[in-house]
């Protein structure tokens, strides 16, 4: 096995599996993958009808709250999508907080939400030929007028790099954003304190005194909301576009 480091990532490279290298991001993750299948495990184990524990309890509401945005923004005849919905909101949710633990947010790569995005454009691909058949498909790129039939081509390929660069950007933003408000409250932490003659300024410029409650607060916003909020508007634009296609 080999071992290479390119900027902040170590990349394993597999002989086994024809050199593939094995990224930060996949590692991660393919952990939290574990994790979530191991939850849903746990959660759905020893379901009854009668007197159900409180496990049970939260199961079956993830599972109506789900069924309900799915039914309310697709409709009954797509509720089959429901695993794959709530797949992709609970794997963008927690590889976004991923971060929370000290380890690289696959989120923050953006090829993880570019794959994503194709596997929805894919989707959007299949249920627009289905609808209108190969010759209906191609011909509606020329709508209102042929002229725009390259114009209407770019459209139809942005949309799977608008939804994998708009999570990306703002995951990638948030956390710079974090890190330059912390970096921001260590200078000013040692100017403040720092101005102390002799072991006393020494002491309190090295305790981190404006580094505690702030950075806590603006992680509030951008992990935790951010990253539910990002995680819904995937989910929200993979269904419109999906049930969308059918028109």
């Amino acid at each position: 096995m080999d071992v290479s480091i390119v900027g902040a990532k170590i990349y394993f490279t597999l002989p086994i599996l024809g050199g593939i290298p094995i990224t930060e991001t996949m590692v991660v993750t393919w952990v939290i993958m574990l994790v979530l299948t191991g939850l849903c495990i746990w959660l759905t184990h020893d379901l009854k009808v009668k007197d159900i524990s409180k496990r049970q309890a939260v199961a079956e509401k993830l599972v109506t709250m789900a069924e309900n945005l799915v039914r309310e923004n697709m409709g009954e005849k797509f509720m089959p999508y429901l695993p794959f919905i709530s797949a992709i909101m609970a794997l963008s949710v927690t590889c976004s907080l991923s971060s929370l633990l000290g380890v690289f947010s696959p989120t923050g790569d953006v090829s993880t939400t570019l794959a994503w995005a194709i596997v929805v454009f894919v989707i959007i691909t299949y249920y627009k030929f289905k609808t209108n058949g190969f010759v209906g498909y191609w011909k509606a790129f020329c709508d209102p007028i042929f002229v725009m039939a390259p114009f209407n081509m770019l459209g139809e390929v942005f949309t799977p790099i608008s939804m994998a660069f708009r999570h990306f950007g703002n995951i990638v933003s948030g956390g710079v954003i974090t890190s330059l408000l912390y970096a921001a409250l260590t200078v000013a932490n040692h100017a403040l304190f720092g101005w102390l003659p002799g072991f006393l300024g020494e002491l309190l410029a090295g305790v981190p005194f404006l580094t505690v409650g702030v950075p806590a607060v603006i992680s509030l916003y951008f992990d935790w909301f951010g990253s539910a909020m990002q995680a819904f508007i995937f989910a929200m634009l993979s269904m419109m576009y999906i049930s969308t296609a059918t028109e």
